[in-house]
């Protein structure tokens, strides 16, 4: 029997706080590399770290502004913008921490916090295990990095920890790499004014909840194999 195809398709319709990139060549081409199993594990970073970049890029667009005044060499006034507020990175352990680097790449000495969600196994749901954050985090905009969204379990317990250290819904912000449709509506089911910015939208999940056509464990793939 032949392998069954997949083919990514765009998504009719996103809710109304899931973002994603354009669907460009570019990101395309990276992605089939990402995707591809064959691809080593130094080739599987290379690439990756490309789409967190403009993952990340994309995210800070999403973020306030503020009119700001500046004087340039020639001795002219130039009015522009600045962010409004200061910035902190939430990873989810252990795959989202790949994301902290391209992060950094584009906000230099941005604080990062970690959270750690596992299943837990006597009641199956998400459950926390670990979280180190900002003392200041309740004034800053928080952009959340993991880079797969399945069920939207640990990402909703992440935003809930978030909000539970007084974080506003609103200025949390979650960025991935390839996101499913069912997690992004759990997502706006739970947390519609926490905006979702997604490299990708794929088919849907399998029987075991799995990403399809997705692209492995992106954590293995990333820190450990070759």
């Amino acid at each position: 029997m032949a392998p069954t195809t997949h083919t990514a398709t765009s998504p009719k319709e996103l809710p109304a706080n899931a973002f994603a990139l354009p669907r460009t060549n570019q990101l395309s081409g990276l992605l089939t590399i990402i995707r591809d199993h064959n691809t080593n594990r130094s080739d599987f970073i290379f690439y990756s770290d490309r789409i967190i970049r403009l993952l990340v890029e994309e995210g800070l667009n999403h973020l306030p502004v503020v009119a700001k005044e500046v004087t340039t060499p020639t001795g002219l006034k130039y009015n522009g913008v600045g962010f409004e507020g200061k910035i902190c990175g939430i990873s989810i352990m252990r795959a989202g921490e790949a994301m902290e680097a391209g992060l950094r790449e584009c906000c230099r000495a941005v604080r990062i916090g970690k959270i750690l969600i596992q299943r837990d196994e006597e009641t199956h749901q998400a459950k926390l295990f670990y979280s180190k954050l900002p003392e200041d985090i309740a004034s800053r905009y928080c952009l959340l990095l993991d880079p797969m969204l399945a069920t939207g379990g640990s990402a909703i317990k992440a935003i809930e920890v978030l909000i539970a250290n007084g974080v506003p819904e609103e200025r949390i912000l979650f960025l991935n790499l390839v996101a499913s449709p069912e997690g992004l509506q759990a997502m706006f089911d739970v947390y519609p004014n926490v905006k979702v910015i997604t490299a990708w939208v794929d088919e849907g999940l399998n029987e075991k909840k799995y990403i399809v056509p997705g692209l492995g464990d992106f954590g293995d793939r990333y820190f450990t194999s070759n």
